[in-house]
């Protein structure tokens, strides 16, 4: 069996069909998986680390909302669909598994065209374009809310790493926080703005911290790599206040969290639910609106809360999130409702749909 991911440009596509790709390996260690990717994509680096093969085809980028430039694209679109059929055809493939972005969409053009069978995951809660269009040809189509608008989609979560699936936040609390160097007692805030940060989490978490402090609250704080790491003066008898440019074991920062402050993407509010870590949610002000969509189900569900980038102020944080991490119950009650809403298990079920389509594809 081979399959075959399209899912390149960013870690958000990236990262579900790595986590996909993990899961068939553990499945059948002789499955044959190649991704789609272009030379500028984040894949180039991230799939070859992970093992798998990746197929290179011409670079395609698409309008994110109906224009006019849309007319040129199948125009543009005919050299990279070759390449992706000419991948198909070389490794025999199965299926294609989508996971949006730029590099889908000649993949599913190429398995329609060859008819290979076509499995779609959208990551977020407002699909983008190329997993609409592939959504009209594919018999199998995941999401990753319960909300989604994409005809007859099964809600199954998204794709996540091993390491955070399989995370016990209490069992590893202990060692989280002695990696961070924080206290093993005191309740504790994670803030994030993603890989290269937020300046408006930032600015707003270094203003509110010493008030946090005096709270008796603990912080970890990742300001993005680009961005300069505030000064940190810790008195004695104070709850640390760690800053740190990047986290590259995010499993363990879940682990030694109670709560999160920290943007809207699909991936990071999967992660977090997943794991039951509640979060007061920044969805980003720009773009057309999906983080909010991404956020307002576990916050509908009790798991989060949910706030504009423009009302971010220390007095919200001081007002919402200081209550919850300094009432055990309410932190307690949180974290539950956002596991119960979280789905661990999507990598496993997005298998077991593969296995559909390709036994469906051979039924014919």
């Amino acid at each position: 069996m081979h399959v075959v991911l399209a899912g390149g440009g960013t870690a958000g596509h990236i990262e579900p069909a790595l986590a996909l790709a993990d899961a068939l390996r553990r499945q059948d260690p002789h499955v044959g998986i190649t991704a789609l990717g272009t030379e500028r994509g984040l894949e180039t680096k991230l799939v070859p680390e992970r093992g798998y093969e990746l197929g290179l085809i011409p670079a395609v980028p698409l309008p994110r909302k109906p224009t006019p430039e849309l007319i040129t694209v199948p125009g543009r679109l005919r050299g990279t669909i070759r390449a992706a059929e000419e991948i198909l055809e070389r490794t025999k493939a199965d299926c294609v598994v989508g996971f949006g972005g730029y590099v889908a969409l000649p993949g599913y053009l190429a398995a329609k065209r060859l008819g290979v069978p076509i499995i779609v995951h959208e990551a977020n809660a407002r699909p983008g374009l190329a997993n609409k269009i592939g959504s009209r040809y594919a018999r199998f189509v995941a999401v990753s809310t319960p909300d989604s608008k994409l005809r007859g989609a099964r809600y199954i979560g998204i794709p996540l790493r091993r390491a955070i699936a399989t995370l016990d936040r209490s069992a590893a609390r202990s060692e989280a926080r002695n990696a961070f160097g924080l206290d093993l007692n005191l309740p504790t805030l994670l803030v994030s703005g993603g890989s290269q940060g937020a300046r408006r989490l930032n600015e707003v978490t270094q203003a509110v911290v010493p008030m946090l402090q005096r709270a008796g609250v603990q912080v970890l704080h990742a300001v993005g790599p680009k961005n300069e790491l505030p000064q940190v003066d810790n008195m004695s008898g104070m709850p640390p206040y760690v800053p740190v440019p990047y986290l590259d074991r995010m499993d363990l920062a879940y682990a030694a969290a109670d709560m999160m402050l920290c943007r809207a993407g699909a991936m990071t509010v999967a992660e977090l639910s997943a794991v039951g870590l509640p979060a007061a949610y920044v969805p980003l002000p720009i773009g057309n609106g999906e983080q909010r969509l991404n956020a307002q189900p576990v916050v509908k569900a009790g798991g989060g809360l949910l706030v504009d980038d423009a009302e971010l102020t220390p007095e919200w944080v001081q007002s919402h999130v200081l209550p919850v991490l300094t009432d055990p119950h309410r932190t307690y009650e949180m974290s539950r409702r956002a596991a119960e809403f979280g789905r661990r298990d999507a990598d496993e079920l997005l298998v077991g749909m593969v296995y559909e389509a390709i036994a469906a594809g051979r039924e014919g």
